[in-house]
């Protein structure tokens, strides 16, 4: 039996599950479903389109299923559909995708902080961590237990590998690869993500391998389809060989790697030419 609180607004043609808990001025619509065990705190909004699994826990003011931002596409619209055992913080907004046979799709057991968006047409994995303020623009691909800092962007059509970890306020705008670190500073690669492979219980060998196809990757020098092609060669196992698989499928470039000096203590910064002359000229 669902509690559905008394100034709550369920639309009769809604579907919701056995042990659901809608709180007071939640809205939802026609043409929604909700699975068991969900619980929607007061003021959420679920609007038509919407396909919610089982035992999620949806905070206040979070809107699941409004229509895409979008300026030339007048409808009809698709769908979103949320797994399992989700959480979703203060203010989520998670937008359906463009075309009334697709839809916006975020796995199970996510944990979206207060503010987060996610536009039409996101793909988003399972066991992903994103923090407040992320914001995903449209089409945008996430893959499984990668983790998103606070109030990183990430531009429409890239992708986030698996296991990988986006520093916070990054400005993400070519893809990601698989278990790499992005400094939120920079927006640069900065290395693998060793603290999330060790705790996903990655071995010392799996890391190992990773470590030279990254060598491989962002230092050998090779061009891009030699580098491709000596990836598949030389790491044919997993989870090396998701390296190559992701990066062959890449239409935007991916972001490049920081290189900063080994030596170096305190990165100085390059004078404009005017100050160059100026200097000489003193």
């Amino acid at each position: 039996m669902e509690n559905i609180h008394p100034l709550a607004s369920v639309s009769p043609e809604a579907r919701i599950g056995e042990g659901c808990t809608i709180g007071p001025f939640c809205v939802v619509e026609p043409d929604v479903e909700i699975g068991p065990g969900c619980v929607l705190e007061s003021h959420v909004v679920i609007k038509s389109g919407t396909r919610i699994g089982s035992h999620n826990h949806i905070h206040e003011a979070a809107v699941l299923g409004a229509p895409p931002q979008h300026l030339r596409h007048p409808g009809p619209y698709g769908g979103v559909q949320l797994g399992s055992h989700n959480v979703i913080r203060e203010h989520v907004t998670i937008h359906r995708a463009l075309e009334a046979d697709a839809a916006t799709v975020v796995g199970d057991h996510n944990f979206l902080m207060v503010n987060v968006h996610i536009a039409h047409d996101c793909q988003v994995g399972s066991q992903v961590i994103m923090a407040n303020n992320v914001m995903l623009g449209g089409h945008v691909v996430v893959g499984d237990a990668a983790y998103l800092g606070g109030a990183a962007a990430v531009h429409q059509f890239c992708r986030i590998g698996s296991v990988a970890m986006v520093g916070g306020q990054a400005h993400v705008n070519k893809d990601v690869p698989p278990f790499v670190t992005v400094d939120g500073l920079s927006s640069l690669v900065v290395g693998l993500n060793l603290v999330g492979l060790r705790r996903r219980g990655f071995s010392s060998e799996q890391i190992r391998q990773l470590k030279e196809a990254y060598r491989l990757i962002f230092c050998s020098g090779l061009p891009w389809e030699e580098m491709l092609h000596q990836l598949q060669l030389q790491f044919p196992d997993e989870p090396a060989a998701c390296f190559h698989r992701f990066l062959q499928q890449t239409s935007r470039g991916i972001l490049h790697q920081r290189r900063v000096p080994r030596a170096a203590t305190i990165k100085l910064p390059t004078l404009p030419e005017t100050q160059k002359h100026q200097r000489k000229a003193g």
